[in-house]
């Protein structure tokens, strides 16, 4: 129609989509502030992260709730931050068809693998210690 206001696409971004001070310093969104399917389902929590989080004192995830079950090369992997790349999941492990239940192995598997001798983290903190 001639003369018809054209709907506003863009009314529910009226930023630069950086809302939160935590997004404005790291220079990007944090997901699940916008879609709530990717907020863990606590019911499906494994029993390493339930004691895992008893342990450490926390009511939710806190900075594992943006880490999910991705893919390298053909294979289930979960990326690591600290070493800038992906940890793969054994071969023989098998993996449920539910995407949260695949995030939740995500997450312990991060937890396991950078709590392990073999991350490289530990190599430089050997390394650059102080004391």
């Amino acid at each position: 129609m001639p003369g018809a206001k054209k709907p506003d696409i863009n009314k529910f971004l009226k930023s630069t989509g950086l809302d939160s001070k935590r997004e404005k310093e790291i220079g990007q969104h944090i997901g699940y502030r916008y879609d709530v399917n990717l907020l863990p389902d606590y019911k499906r929590l494994t029993p390493f992260l339930r004691k895992y989080m008893e342990l450490m004192g926390w009511d939710d995830l806190n900075w594992l709730e943006d880490v999910h079950m991705g893919y390298e090369e053909g294979r289930a992997a979960v990326f690591d931050r600290n070493v800038n790349g992906w940890v793969t999941i054994p071969k023989n492990m098998k993996l449920p068809d539910n995407q949260q239940d695949r995030d939740m192995i995500a997450r312990e598997m991060l937890i396991k693998f950078q709590m392990s001798p073999r991350h490289p983290m530990v190599e430089l903190r050997k390394a650059y210690k102080k004391f």
